[in-house]
């Protein structure tokens, strides 16, 4: 280990090679509770492509762990250090290098949060759509590495649908350039969308290319109240069956409204058992889609149902669905003041209409394994994010919690779903995953993994090997 430091020292600088224990704690994991962590060897924080090759040459040399992070805001425990490895953080990798509004594309390093990346483009009246709930934190980078997704993904897709190319460093530090910058382009295997997703096991981001939207038009919003999550659930797949395409469609349930309200009070209807927040973007038909959605909803069994009056009170209800994760996070403090609440957060994704079913599903096994399960996700796509309070300082508690995310993984399967709908596999599933794909996927899935690691020292233990939380 001292000979790989100095090999680090010597490509990076004193600077950018962190071995202060202190440090080296706080890159231990991302924001997945209960998902093992190592303690990493040492973190370096490159500037360059070139430095992030002589990283990983330096490692592969003396047989130890690369461990890809960006600004670990993960929920599936992918960014987690095992022990001994090298920490590659790509957070001052933060360079927009450029902005094309003629081709609408950017190109930037791994580490441009993607609240920055939309605020420089909307200079040029252009958009970089996909929005994860962490967007004012998280990175391209990440996000590209765990196909993020978000609350505009309903009408405008994942981070897979904006990415046209990628540089990614092999793990045998050579440099690979995958896609194009044209609008279209088939040629040979799309290697592009094979890194988007693999969490970085296959490879170290460290350039992409993303297209861009025209900036959408001021969008109209309504709240609608709902007695059971059910008729939520009922509305959901009516909107989509009238051929409706709203820019947003969140659902709430009563856990989320109660633990959102307390944690920041603004208003938010308590009582409820399920509230649906969508929006319309469509420009002069925005307020006819509107209204269509309002008499959905009220014909779905919505006890209330109102539109924001202005920007102002639209970009407070969008405020209130992004803070159902702290909000849950508080809530699970709270319910055991002694320090030891957690939150498991599930990410199952289900055919629209098998969202009802789902949701009475949660409320079944949320009952059956006495473990409050808060739900909270994006209903239009039916991808939905169950929370599970546990106490980690009760063996039979926690038992509990994990069958129940084990009950809920079985159903979303079970409803022709899948285990996860945009925070990745990680650790949290990768037993999950083996059993959606079956054994002929994860015989490809390892081929491909062995093709470009044939060492396994990028992000080890991630993605396929058995395991959970």
């Amino acid at each position: 280990m001292p000979d790989l430091l100095d090999d680090l020292r010597a490509a990076l600088g004193e600077s950018a090679v962190l071995t202060d224990p202190d440090l080296l704690r706080g890159h231990q994991r991302d924001e997945a509770d209960l998902c093992v962590a190592g303690m990493p060897a040492v973190v370096v924080r490159p500037r360059t492509t070139e430095e992030v090759v002589a990283v990983v040459r330096a490692a592969a040399a003396y047989g130890v762990p690369v461990v890809p992070q960006g600004a670990r805001t993960g929920l599936a425990g992918a960014a987690n250090a095992v022990d001994g490895a090298v920490v590659l953080s790509t957070v001052l990798m933060d360079e927009i290098r450029e902005v094309d509004p003629v081709n609408r594309i950017a190109v930037v390093q791994p580490g441009v949060v993607n609240a920055t990346l939309a605020g420089a483009v909307a200079k040029h009246g252009l958009r970089y759509p996909p929005d994860p709930g962490s967007w004012e934190s998280s990175t391209i980078g990440g996000n590209v590495a765990t196909n993020a997704g978000g609350m505009c993904c309903v009408k405008y897709g994942v981070t897979t649908e904006y990415v046209l190319g990628l540089e990614v460093v092999l793990a045998d530090g050579e440099i690979l350039r995958t896609g194009r910058r044209t609008a279209k382009g088939v040629a040979g295997y799309d290697l592009t969308r094979l890194f988007v997703g693999s969490e970085g096991t296959l490879g170290v981001i460290t350039e992409v290319t993303v297209s861009l939207r025209p900036a959408a038009e001021e969008s109209l919003t309504l709240v609608a109240v709902f007695p059971s999550t059910t008729a939520a659930g009922r509305a959901v797949a009516e909107i989509s069956a009238r051929g409706l395409s709203p820019s947003l469609l969140e659902l709430l349930d009563r856990t989320h409204l109660g633990a959102i309200e307390a944690y920041r009070p603004m208003g938010l209807r308590t009582d409820a058992e399920a509230l649906l927040l969508a929006a319309a973007d469509t420009g002069t038909r925005a307020a006819a889609d509107l209204a269509v959605l309002a008499e959905v909803c009220t014909a779905s069994g919505a006890d209330e149902v109102f539109a924001a009056t202005d920007a102002e009170e639209a970009a407070a209800l969008l405020q209130a669905r992004r803070l159902a994760h702290p909000a849950m996070e508080r809530f699970a403090a709270d319910s055991y003041p002694d320090g030891s609440g957690g939150l498991v957060i599930d990410d199952v994704a289900v055919p629209r209409d098998a969202l009802a079913a789902l949701l009475d599903g949660v409320a079944r096994i949320s009952a059956e394994y006495d473990v409050p399960i808060g739900v909270v996700g994006h209903a239009g796509d039916g991808n939905m994010h169950p929370n599970i309070v546990v106490d980690r300082a009760d063996p039979a508690n926690l038992e509990r919690g994990r069958r129940a995310f084990d009950a809920i993984m079985e159903l979303g399967l079970s409803l022709g779903g899948t285990c996860t709908g945009e925070h990745g596999v990680g650790l949290l599933k990768r037993d999950w995953l083996a059993r959606e794909i079956g054994p002929v996927g994860l015989r490809v899935h390892r081929a491909i993994k062995d093709a470009l690691d044939p060492t396994g020292l990028l992000n080890p233990g991630k993605v396929l090997q058995a395991g959970g939380w």
